[in-house]
């Protein structure tokens, strides 16, 4: 304890500029190699998870303009598929079935449909 007396002691003596020299000779003192040195382990994991970081977010972008494109390739076969239904049904009705079916030498009957009946046991 009468080290630390002493300390905060020297303090209160010192200017206010010597307090910032002596904060940035502390401050010089940690970021010195052997400090450097002794947070290696603590440095190459900060590195680590920036790269995974950094990775992740790439893979992030990529993921979302390949859904982009994707969602762009739907809904052009979604407008594909509409257009053809509608081009079906139109194909289905009967006044065109008819009209192709005359190029062919098919006309319509003339009577209605019935069904025939077989005679039961």
């Amino acid at each position: 304890m009468n080290n630390e007396d002493q300390i905060i002691q020297q303090q209160e003596v010192l200017s206010p500029a010597q307090r910032v020299r002596n904060d940035w000779r502390s401050l010089v003192e940690k970021v010195s190699y052997k400090a450097i040195v002794n947070n290696i382990p603590f440095l190459a994991f900060l590195v680590l998870l920036c790269v995974i970081y950094i990775s992740n977010n790439h893979r992030a972008l990529e993921m979302q303009r390949e859904l982009n494109a994707k969602h762009k390739a739907l809904k052009e076969l979604r407008w594909k598929y509409m257009d053809t239904k509608s081009q079906l049904m139109f194909v289905k009705t009967e006044t065109q079935v008819i009209k192709r079916a005359e190029g062919v030498g098919l006309k319509p009957s003339l009577l209605p449909a019935y069904k025939i009946k077989t005679p039961g046991p």
